[in-house]
């Protein structure tokens, strides 16, 4: 554990990152920019990575004089924290006028001290299936040939290999080329909402482009049940999961999908089928539930109405949509959680935590998923007309909270298999 905060990074344009002894590094929350404990500092995970902030100047505190003021030495530095780990602070900076905005990435506060790089932020999830060191491209690519050769025919292996898997790293594809955990399952080109940070699709009158593209077609039930059954068959902790970042919104195919659920479970009863969604169809989940999905991740910016609309823009569905998807999971005894986008400064306000309270205990929900939130975080609080977040407790004092007001509420990364579900949570998963 730190004892002093560590110092500013900054970088010169031209790739090369320097510290400046004479400021501390500070965090963001919402608009402002705070000292951060010396305790809330943990060095870069492996995986992690640290980013040039073009046209905008980070904000530090004198070692002097214990006065903010800006690093003048060059543009401003933030980090990415890979999965499992969830940031605190974001990076602080000013914003020079004409500054392009940045992609969708998070953008966590960064510094250094003797030597090592430091991040303000929390191991969330010990499970350890996204870990940068677990990933041996001898053996994906030798998963990837073998199989394209088993399935040569289908278009949904073909797009995991060469999209997911080869040209973005997608680590979920990566890991179902080794044979291992949680499967992805793209299924929908089609979405219902308009994401304001939406990976796969981005208007071309935006300023940010879409870092990944979209699925093109519809896969069909034969071709969901063809590789997913083997993995389920085979697979330690195996999962599937319809619903990825490559796709549109699963349940606008929620036919196909439940035909494949049939399917897969007349040919095996192992491992957990689960869907990544919007929650926008509560009909479609509770045909899916009688069919024999067993978990539901519903993702959402904010648990306030308001705030959910405004960035996920709805198609013919609102807010109260997402809560009842949540609550027929619950009503028909399976696993529910939220991917809960994490911005310091709203996540952490007071009335977002009431809002968390609610939901929580109206859906009955098992799990929230602290997952970093991909934006430009200007940007984000521009185009919802954010000028003050309100009164807000810090993201660790948040997770407190919610812990001692709900014990059995599992905290986590990752969408758990179905021994951690059904047995022992802190135990069945990937080590």
């Amino acid at each position: 554990m730190l004892q002093d905060s560590p110092f500013i990074l900054y970088s010169d344009g031209k790739g090369n990152i320097f510290e400046d002894t004479s400021l501390y590094s500070t965090g963001r929350s919402g608009w402002d920019a705070l000292p951060v404990e010396p305790a809330d500092w943990i060095e870069l995970p492996d995986g992690g990575s640290l980013y040039e902030l073009p046209g905008r100047k980070g904000i530090g505190i004198d070692v002097s004089t214990g006065d903010m003021r800006l690093c003048e030495k060059g543009w401003a530095v933030a980090a990415f924290i890979p999965p499992a780990h969830t940031g605190l602070y974001l990076a602080a900076y000013e914003t020079t006028p004409g500054a392009p905005t940045l992609p969708l990435f998070c953008y966590t506060a960064a510094g250094w001290h003797n030597g090592k790089f430091f991040v303000p932020a929390v191991r969330i999830e010990q499970d350890i299936r996204q870990d940068c060191a677990g990933y041996d491209w001898d053996i994906i690519h030798n998963g990837v040939d073998r199989l394209r050769n088993a399935y040569p025919h289908n278009r949904l292996v073909r797009h995991l290999a060469d999209n997911c898997c080869l040209t973005y790293h997608c680590p979920a594809a990566r890991n179902f080329f080794m044979g291992r955990w949680e499967c992805p399952v793209p299924s929908s080109p089609a979405c219902n909402a308009n994401c304001i940070g939406c990976i796969s699709f981005q208007p071309q009158e935006e300023s940010i482009p879409s870092t990944q593209d979209r699925l093109t077609f519809k896969p069909t039930a034969e071709e969901i049940v063809e590789f997913t059954v083997p993995h389920l068959e085979e697979a330690p902790f195996p999962i599937i999961s319809f619903g990825q970042g490559c796709e549109g919104e699963p349940l606008l195919m929620w036919e196909t999908i439940r035909e494949s659920i049939i399917e897969i479970r007349k040919h095996t009863g192992r491992g957990s089928i689960n869907i990544n969604t919007n929650g926008s169809k509560p009909a479609a989940v509770h045909a899916l539930c009688e069919a024999g999905l067993d978990s539901i991740r519903v993702s959402t910016n904010s648990a306030r109405a308001p705030i959910y609309e405004a960035y996920y823009r709805p198609n013919n569905y609102c807010f109260d949509d997402i809560v009842e998807s949540l609550r027929v999971v619950r009503d028909h005894g399976g696993w529910s959680s939220i991917n809960y986008f994490v911005f310091p400064g709203m996540t952490d306000s007071v009335d977002e935590y009431e809002a968390l309270r609610t939901l929580i205990r109206t859906t009955g929900l098992k799990m929230i998923q602290w997952r970093n939130f991909n934006i430009d975080p200007d940007w984000y609080l521009g185009r919802l007309g954010i000028t003050d977040t309100g009164e807000c407790m810090g993201v660790r004092q948040l997770m407190d909270l919610i812990r001692e007001e709900f014990p059995d509420l599992h905290f986590g990364y990752f969408n758990p298999p179905a021994e951690r579900i059904k047995g022992k949570y802190e135990m069945d998963f990937a080590h």
